[in-house]
């Protein structure tokens, strides 16, 4: 989630509190809009350290 931080700070001009309230904000969407049982996924996701390059593109 820090990469995601740091890419909201740098390309979209926001400050610390607001790139991170932003992935909150868009986290709880996300997870509103899957089942109960996948919900989970995206905590994962959001948590997990960059491991391999190629995962993101």
């Amino acid at each position: 989630m820090h990469e995601l931080v740091s890419q909201l700070i740098d390309k979209a001009g926001l400050t610390q509190e607001q790139a991170e309230k932003s992935i909150v904000v868009v986290k709880e969407y996300i997870q509103s809009q899957l089942p109960p049982m996948m919900q989970g996924m995206v905590d994962n996701f959001l948590s997990q350290k960059k491991q391999d390059d190629d995962f993101l593109g």
